[in-house]
């Protein structure tokens, strides 16, 4: 997950795309976002999101390998949008799943402690 930090931090959807599997999957819980499928469909989303900012920085807090595939992972971002005076920033979890050394799939949620309990119920059923 480092590699996938320093891509965003750099601003390189190419680096970031190029750790997820070709048909991962991308989703958000966050109301109005959705879901992504495809490395084509991740770039993109994730080039316009990055794009959205005139600086951004994405700060890797906590990353648990839980076993059968599945990392936790809670983050901080933050960043000035475009056009903007003010500053965002929020702290999100993760849920990864990785196969075969990339990551297949991987779900953004606003409240770490939810992506945590999701992630160790994943990893449970895997198991």
């Amino acid at each position: 997950m480092g590699r996938a930090f320093e891509a965003l931090n750099r601003r390189d959807p190419d680096a970031l795309v190029s750790l997820y599997a070709p048909d991962a999957v991308w989703g958000v819980t966050e109301p109005g976002v959705g879901r992504f499928e495809g490395a084509l469909a991740i770039r993109t989303f994730a080039k316009d999101w990055i794009g959205s900012y005139e600086d951004y920085r994405a700060e890797l807090e906590e990353a648990v390998d839980l076993g059968h595939g599945v990392l936790f992972y809670a983050f901080r971002d933050s960043g000035r949008l475009v056009g903007s005076e003010g500053r965002v920033q929020q702290r999100r979890g993760c849920v990864a799943v990785f196969t075969g050394g990339l990551i297949s799939n991987l779900t953004f949620f606003m409240d770490p402690d939810e992506a945590r309990a999701a992630a160790e119920r994943l990893a449970q059923e895997r198991g």
